[in-house]
């Protein structure tokens, strides 16, 4: 019935205009007046020049503005490419050239992203949109390109797999049954919009006709369980640092969120006990997602799977084949280790423009996630590990080579690795290895790093070594640089009440 996300808007403003579609601390919007601004806009980007196929970097913060402003690039038939607005001028540059985007918005007139046609949401932007006839007319075409969700790091080579809106809404429908989302559930928005996550399942709900409050970060995790609490939540998403900072809320012997009806985590893994503790003083209905940027949802973890099933990521999803395979691509036995490949009739066909990193990823109508892992007689799904380099730090993927190449650039430096730290509160942080001159310093590399990249990006330390281990083919030896790696306290970064 509808072949664009944006589509079902109409049907919501007809059936239950004075229904909340988002809500933010000092607005609200109903799905009439949804409905308007997205057409609007959807308008007034076509007058910018943003049509069919156009390729539209999005830079905004959290807010109604970063959902509207999607919703209406969807409707005007454009192709969104998330960028952090945490990324450093450069860094969205690089990603904005790398995918050919027709301009960047942003809501920050002083971003100076360099060589990029900027369109700034502001009073004089919302102004024009006012003044824009609403558009009727948007493409309603299920196989038209929606969105090149980044998948990798900003320097170097970037990989985005390009989503087309039936594969988009094929994944929405995937959450409605194996999670039961439904049109009267009011989801907390409460992580970036620039991830997959707070992305996929706004859109999900505004699809469906549901209620959508955006709930920013910063915030203490005093004031999340506040929110909760007050705004009648019924579903939310939090990433596992922002669990593990919930559990540092002394506890009283209560549910810190007794109503929501479903509290979804992805990003990173739960350590068996970590989850049993969310369960028994957080909310009892908690669920556990495994899934990936190329490859949306695989299989999901749920209250019921207790036991010795605590350590796994749960069976897969619905319409979702998962394997495990050899290097070869043979299926392996159950219990056995092998890779990790899934099939869904949402992937995408590979990453835009890049033939050599498709190949490698999408093969025979699979796509290989980078993870290891086997799969028990009784379907459950266990991670034993990555194939991939990658480390994942608060639910957020993090790509050394980006690092190792910023670290390059610096004239003492002359050879350098990232690699994942364990850390309770994060999940992984960054270390770095790197061999240098006598005139390297350690906060001068980290504050050289900080200038380059997002914040989260930096080392969160630097060990000085006199040479990199490295394999005879070349390779750095990443496992032995990390049984270097000291063990302070309960994690490089320890607990503590810090907001995110």
């Amino acid at each position: 019935m509808f072949g664009n996300i944006a589509e079902p808007l109409a049907h919501h403003a007809e059936r239950k205009p004075d229904h909340p579609a988002l809500m933010a601390a000092d607005r609200t919007v109903d799905y009439r007046e949804l409905d308007d601004l997205v057409s609007r806009t959807a308008a007034y980007l076509r007058e910018r020049g943003a049509g069919p196929g156009d390729i539209v970097g999005l830079a905004l913060g959290d807010g109604i503005d970063h959902v509207v402003v999607m919703l209406g690039l969807a409707r005007a038939g454009a192709v969104m490419l998330p960028l952090d607005w945490r990324w450093s001028a450069e860094e969205k540059s690089r990603v904005a050239h790398f995918f050919n985007a027709k301009s960047v918005l942003t809501d920050d007139s002083e971003a100076g992203i360099p060589g990029v046609d900027e369109w700034v949401v502001n009073d004089a932007w919302h102004e024009a949109v006012a003044r824009s006839e609403p558009a009727r007319d948007f493409p309603s075409d299920g196989e038209a390109p929606l969105l090149l969700s980044l998948s990798s790091g900003t320097t170097g080579r970037p990989k985005g797999p390009l989503l087309r809106h039936r594969q988009m809404i094929l994944r929405f429908q995937s959450q409605w049954v194996t999670l039961g989302l439904n049109e009267h559930d009011r989801f907390l928005c409460a992580t970036p919009l620039y991830f997959g996550g707070a992305r996929g399942y706004t859109l999900s709900y505004l699809f469906m006709g549901g209620t959508v409050m955006v709930f920013p970060p910063p915030y203490t995790p005093e004031e999340l369980v506040e929110a909760v609490r007050s705004r009648d939540v019924s579903t939310l998403f939090l990433v596992p640092t922002l669990l593990r900072r919930l559990l540092q809320i002394p506890w009283e012997g209560k549910l810190l969120m007794p109503g929501p009806r479903l509290l979804i985590s992805s990003g990173s893994s739960l350590y068996a006990e970590e989850r049993n503790a969310v369960m028994e003083r957080i909310t009892p209905h908690f669920v556990n997602a495994f899934s990936s940027t190329e490859g949306g949802p695989v299989s999901l973890l749920t209250p019921s799977h207790r036991g010795k099933h605590a350590g796994s990521v749960g069976r897969p999803v619905f319409m979702t084949e998962v394997e495990i395979v050899d290097d070869d691509g043979n299926r392996l036995a159950s219990g056995q280790t092998g890779r990790i490949r899934q099939r869904s009739p949402w992937l995408p066909e590979g990453f835009h423009n890049d033939p050599e990193e498709t190949a490698k990823a999408f093969r025979d109508g699979w796509y290989y996630t980078g993870d290891l892992g086997r799969m028990e007689e009784d379907g459950f799904l266990y991670l034993t590990g990555r194939t991939k380099d990658m480390i994942i730090r608060g639910g957020v993927n993090i790509y050394p080579p980006e690092i190792e190449e910023t670290l390059l650039q610096h004239a003492s430096v002359r050879d350098a690795a990232a690699v994942a730290w364990p850390s309770l509160e994060f999940g992984e942080e960054i270390a770095a290895f790197v061999v240098a001159d006598g005139a390297a310093d350690e906060a001068v590399l980290i504050g050289h790093c900080r200038l380059r990249l997002a914040p989260y990006k930096a080392p969160r330390r630097i060990f000085f070594v006199d040479e990199l281990p490295r394999n005879p083919g070349g390779k750095v030896v990443k496992a032995k640089l990390a049984e270097r790696l000291p063990v302070i306290g309960d994690g490089p970064v320890g607990r503590s009440g810090a907001t995110l």
